[in-house]
This record gives structure tokens, C-alpha cells and sequence, in this order.
């Protein structure tokens, strides 16, 4: 389908809305209430260091809620005010975060249902609001909504939408799209949808398999076997592997996009040389900003003394499971929690290591002097960093406690 004319039509059609309702300083004081904090505030003013008794505190210098977050939390929030009757769905989280969920929730909002991976849109009705999230919504998605006759609400973050647009110039020309993600996340999902061929490679080993395969050095049965649910309908590797475009999903590790990147500019130049490489291979700047700022400043942070990070976000959440590795990379002692609940009672965290289950680790905090490093994803609200805190402070040392 003629993806560009889809988007064309729905942006002029009079129920869909992108740009929120002006309600922002309505909805302000409830934003505030519900996800800042002052002693995150006063932390980054003190040179993002805190001092309790024997606890030291760093804080990442990016961290935290970026603006695409923001906008579409608010937007989700004005779409309540200006509609305060009718029944209001997201096609999925907004963010990947369970706090700002739950206020969701908590105000009548409700979310479509999810089975087996399939969205259930039956009981969604004519004139009900939908809210598409930050990191988008499937075309498919978007003409069922159109044409049942919802009011829609994009809070696609801008930096998902270009990426889109990218996949969208790599269709024009038929260039097949290999985009960085994960094959079953929402937002890899809404841009494949917006692409014509492609192939999606979950990180620079996958790459490397494509790359051999260009070269002749892979198996036909086997390719397709590892990438069946990871490419387009009727795939083909020895005619859709000629001309390659390289985009990615918004939160993945920025250096292993660029490697991405690097690898096929080389494999496409090995195959056909530098006078025919720009018809073989094209690439476009996709990296969110946002991401690439808390990925720097995760890098700065490690490289100081800590004696263990605490990553904080949601489970399901990209970015934050990158800023996880992170600090794995670099042999720190590693928390990743999704609510500040996973810490205590008594001297104990549940975590989420890196791809694995959940898990219970006591002790957590050693004795004597500790140095603890904290950053938290795109979708993690500064007070969810405040109660994180606290409950380190008051297991470091009861009696300073913050309560």
C-alpha cells in the first residue's frame, strides 16, 4: 500500500489529532504531582552526586523522562480533560513504564487487550478515542481505527517518525530496509509495517549472518529458517539482499546501530566495489537523540568508581535494558528493577539480570563505605528515581532515612 498517501489522508481527516489540545497548563499541576521530584532536582544541582552517611549516590547526567515521553504522557492526560466521558483506549502501553500505567489506568483509560501477541480491537467502538502510543502504532492499526470511526490520538514520538519516513524512501526505491530491533517490539512493528522488503536483525551477530550470506558464504534453508519471522512476506535473500538501506528501533545501543551500519557500507563495497557502492547501499541517521545522550552519559558513569548500578525502567523496556548493558560490559555489579517496590524489605533486591528471569539477591548492599551509581530509561519518571533512593538511604543507614 501507498503508505505516504495513508499517513496524507489521516493527518487531514477531522478525528485525528497529533499536536494535543491545549490543555497543557490544566494539566500540569497533576503531571508534576504525579512524576517530579525535588530531591532529584536538588541531586542534579549538587553535580548529580548525593552524600548520606556512608552512601554516595551518582546519578547519571541524562537520565530519566525524555521529551518524547513527556509529550505523549501529557497528550494521554489532555486527551482525559477533553474527553471526559467518553471511553478512551491505548492501542498498548503509552511508555514502557508500570507507574505511568497505572495513573492511566487510574483514570479510566483503558488498554487493548494483548493475546497470544494479537491485539483484540472488538470492543473498541465508533467514536471512542484511541491513543497511539510513543513508539507508534502499525499502519493496520491505524486504517481499522480510521475506518470504524475513532477519534484518534497520535503521541508517536517524532524521532519513530522519522525513522518511518526513512523505511518509506528505502521502499521508494526499492531498497530492501535492514532495521536494528527486536522483532516482536511495538515499535520495530509500527516500522516494518511502513517498509516495503525488509529484514530485521536484533544485533551485530545477526548482521554479521546477512553479510556472510551477501558475500556467498551462507546457506540458503538455513538463512531462512534463523530470519522466517524476522522479514517481510515472501522474502527473498538472493534478489531482496542487493540493495540494502540501514534504519533502527529508536532505543537500541547506538555504537552497535553505527557498527551495523560500518558492516554492510564495507560487505557491499567488498561485493561490488566503490564505483557501484552508493546504488547498493544507503544510510540514514536514526538514532534518537534522546537515547544517544543516556547511552553517553551511562558510558561516563561506569568509568568512575561505583561499587554497583541500579537501572531503573521497565522490563519491556529497550532503552533501558541497553543502559543495563552497559554496565555488564564493564564487570560493575548490575541491578535492573522496574518499581523502587523490588528493593527490601530487609537488605534484599529482586532484579531482572540481563536476559534472564527474575531474580533475589541478599545481601544487596555491602558493608561499609558505598558508591552507587543510578540511571533510569526514557520512561521512567524522576520520582520513581526519588523512592529508589530513599529505600537505598534507609537500608544504607535506617536512622537517615527519608520517611
Amino acid at each position: 500500500m501507498d503508505t505516504r498517501a495513508f499517513k496524507r489522508s489521516l493527518h487531514h481527516s477531522e478525528r485525528y489529532n497529533r499536536r494535543g489540545f491545549g490543555l497543557g497548563d490544566e494539566v500540569a499541576g497533576s503531571l508534576q504531582t504525579a512524576y517530579q521530584s525535588d530531591l532529584v532536582a536538588s541531586i542534579r544541582e549538587n553535580g548529580y552526586t548525593l552524600q548520606r552517611g556512608r552512601l554516595t549516590v551518582r546519578l547519571a547526567e541524562a537520565f530519566g523522562f525524555c521529551w518524547g515521553v513527556e509529550r505523549a504522557v501529557a497528550m494521554a492526560y489532555e486527551t482525559r480533560r477533553h474527553y471526559p466521558t467518553e471511553r478512551i483506549w491505548i492501542t498498548n502501553e503509552i511508555i514502557h513504564n508500570p507507574s505511568v500505567n497505572a495513573h492511566l489506568r487510574e483514570m479510566d483509560v483503558q488498554f487493548i487487550a494483548v493475546e497470544q501477541g494479537v491485539k483484540d480491537f472488538s470492543e473498541v467502538a465508533s467514536g471512542d478515542v484511541v491513543i497511539l502510543p510513543a513508539f507508534g502504532a502499525t499502519v493496520q492499526e491505524m486504517q481499522l481505527l480510521n475506518e470504524r470511526g475513532c477519534h484518534i490520538v497520535d503521541t508517536t514520538c517524532p524521532w519513530v517518525s522519522k525513522v518511518w519516513n526513512t523505511v518509506e524512501k528505502h521502499k521508494k526505491h526499492a531498497i530492501t530496509s535492514i532495521i536494528h530491533g527486536k522483532v516482536k517490539h511495538e515499535e520495530t512493528l509500527a516500522t516494518s509495517s511502513f517498509a516495503g522488503t525488509y529484514l530485521v536483525v536484533l544485533d551485530l551477530a545477526e548482521a554479521q549472518l546477512v553479510s556472510d550470506y551477501i558475500l556467498g558464504k551462507g546457506n540458503r534453508e538455513s538463512f531462512m529458517a534463523r530470519f522466517a519471522k524476522a522479514c517481510s512476506p515472501g522474502f527473498d535473500p538472493d534478489r531482496d539482499l542487493v540493495r540494502v538501506g540501514v534504519a533502527n528501533q529508536t532505543t537500541m545501543l547506538k555504537s552497535e546501530t553505527e557498527e551495523i551500519g560500518k558492516l554492510f557500507e564495507r560487505t557491499m563495497l567488498q561485493r561490488f566495489g566503490p564505483a557501484e557502492l552508493n546504488d547498493h547501499f544507503v544510510a540514514f541517521n536514526t538514532i534518537c537523540d534522546a537515547t544517544q545522550e543516556r547511552q553517553d552519559a551511562m558510558f561516563s558513569l561506569v568509568d568512575e568508581p561505583l561499587d554497583l548500578m541500579v537501572v531503573i525502567g521497565g522490563y519491556n523496556s529497550s532503552n533501558t535494558t541497553h543502559l543495563q548493558e552497559i554496565a555488564v560490559s564493564r564487570g560493575i555489579r548490575s541491578f535492573h528493577i522496574d518499581t523502587p517496590e523490588r528493593i527490601g524489605p530487609g537488605n534484599c533486591i529482586e532484579h531482572m539480570p540481563l536476559g534472564g528471569d527474575l531474580a533475589m539477591e541478599e545481601p544487596f548492599l555491602p558493608e561499609g563505605e558505598i558508591r552507587v551509581g543510578i540511571t533510569s530509561g526514557a520512561s521512567t519518571p524522576d520520582r520513581v528515581v526519588e523512592d529508589v533512593i530513599e529505600r537505598l538511604i534507609a537500608l544504607s543507614e535506617p536512622a537517615l532515612a527519608l520517611h
